[in-house]
């Protein structure tokens, strides 16, 4: 027997054939902010683009997107790298893009990450650690991320995410989350992060939720989000709830935030 549910006055059954559930609406409203627009500084050992400002690149305009705080493009020279220094109330990752990078910290964690692989520190009520390219004839090539806790105050820890081998080359996967599903880093604040990679023509969808905000960083390659053209270092942001939509124009490879 087929129910019948009504709709603004009218019924239809379930199973009927003239009934098209709604569709989600496209986001239009997209912000961009181009690779050629970030900061530079070239410190001859590392060359560091910055989407925000940080150190000695201040832009009022650019401090960040709802709890994103910084986006730091790294390219560190082999057997170089960033000494033992502080850190307190941030939520601190860096994703390997290619070479190598070994991070220790006063927590006791010393590990060495490959491309496509996280590690996440929260800071909190403070921790100090060092990253250096291991590699003696290769540079480091990283994304460094930092957002901002939910609370201050903080216990200090420490958690990373490697790729399972099904997920390797998966067009879209959680890699970090406030409760760590589906085998996410655990980060301390309301964002879902993803890490998306393509192949030319391949499509990927995302739901923007109302209330939430979304931030798209192109880590390489060119795409298309919602027909607008990106390529490597561009970074776009939405808070209008509804779909995104990336198609690879080339290999791609992004984060994708969705963030309160």
């Amino acid at each position: 027997m087929q129910i019948p549910f009504r709709l603004f006055g009218g019924s239809c059954d379930f199973a009927c054939e003239g009934y098209v559930a709604p569709m989600k609406a496209t986001v239009s409203k997209l912000h961009i902010r181009r690779a050629d627009e970030r900061g530079l500084a070239d410190h001859g050992w590392l060359k560091s683009y910055h989407t925000f400002s940080f150190a000695d690149y201040h832009d009022p305009a650019q401090m960040g997107f709802r709890s994103l705080r910084v986006i730091n493009d790294d390219r560190v020279a082999p057997g170089k790298g960033f000494g033992t220094h502080p850190h307190r109330e941030m939520e601190i990752f860096s994703y390997v893009l290619a070479g190598e990078l070994a991070h220790k910290d006063s927590l006791g964690n010393g590990r060495v990450l490959k491309p496509g692989q996280i590690q996440l520190m929260s800071a909190g009520t403070g921790v100090t650690h060092s990253e250096f390219n291991p590699l003696s004839d290769k540079p480091a090539h990283f994304l460094q991320i930092w957002i901002l806790p939910r609370e201050r105050g903080l216990t200090p820890s420490y958690t990373e995410w490697h790729p399972p081998a099904a997920q390797a080359d998966a067009s879209k996967v959680l890699v970090i989350s406030p409760d760590g599903r589906d085998g996410s880093a655990t980060i301390h604040q309301d964002a879902d992060i993803f890490r998306i990679r393509l192949k030319p023509g391949q499509t990927v969808t995302h739901e923007l939720r109302p209330g939430r905000g979304a931030w798209l960083q192109v880590a390489e390659g060119e795409l298309a989000l919602n027909g607008v053209a990106l390529v490597t270092g561009d970074g776009v942001s939405a808070e209008e709830a509804g779909i995104l939509t990336l198609t690879a124009t080339q290999p791609s490879e992004a984060l994708l935030f969705d963030l309160r």
